[in-house]
């Protein structure tokens, strides 16, 4: 499981949701665009680690180092998985 916290300055990553811990501020960072799925940059980290500063949506958001671990990211080129067995039926042979 990789979180948003363990990605170096310049990689862009795919969110994919949030731990279960991260009940108290989701919502919060929910209403700040972070949501499932969107591409985001991290662009700065301070030297002792926190802030991290990440680029999303056209602006850039600076969460503290606690709400990264919440938050689970994937390598923006990771491949997407296929339905298997649904629709092979339905290609013409």
């Amino acid at each position: 499981m990789l979180t948003l916290d363990a990605i170096p300055i310049g990689l862009q990553v795919r969110m994919k949701g949030f731990h279960q811990q991260a009940r108290g501020f989701r919502h919060k960072l929910l209403a700040m665009g972070l949501t499932p799925g969107v591409m985001m940059t991290v662009v700065r980290i301070a030297p002792l680690g926190c802030p991290i500063q990440v680029e999303l949506r056209g602006y850039t958001l600076s969460l503290r180092k606690k709400e990264c671990q919440q938050i689970e990211v994937e390598h923006a080129n990771a491949n997407i998985p296929q339905p298997n067995g649904v629709f092979d039926d339905c290609v013409s042979r």
